[in-house]
């Protein structure tokens, strides 16, 4: 069984692109401005193609891949570099992930707060 996941945004280190879904326009300019910011940066210093998606339950993952060719892609940077972004971006990414459970998948927002609660 295939997992269900929706993209968020991702950039391509290969094409110099930056992609952000429009299902989530409604964000607001300034956390889409940060999360381009995010994006671009990690594949500027490491290289491949990074994405941010939300998982079947509505967490926000992250996934970074790199063309087999590709021997300038820095593995240990990025998972180094994805910890960080975790730690120093953790509100920013649990808010895009209530924002995803309760306008996406209609959680009730309570018992999804209830739940950061007991973290």
């Amino acid at each position: 069984m295939e997992e269900s996941r929706v993209v968020l945004c991702g950039a391509n280190a290969y094409e110099q692109k930056y992609y952000f879904n429009k299902d989530f326009a409604k964000v607001p300019e300034s956390i889409q401005e940060e999360l381009h910011i995010i994006c671009v940066l990690f594949t500027e210093e490491v290289g491949g193609i990074f994405t941010l998606f939300f998982d079947e339950e509505g967490e926000l993952e992250f996934e970074t891949i790199a063309a087999p060719e590709d021997y300038l892609y820095d593995e240990i940077g990025a998972g180094l570099l994805v910890r960080k972004i975790r730690d120093t971006k953790q509100e920013l990414l649990q808010s895009l992930s209530l924002y995803y459970k309760v306008l996406i998948l209609h959680e009730d927002p309570s018992k999804i707060l209830e739940a950061y609660e007991e973290e």
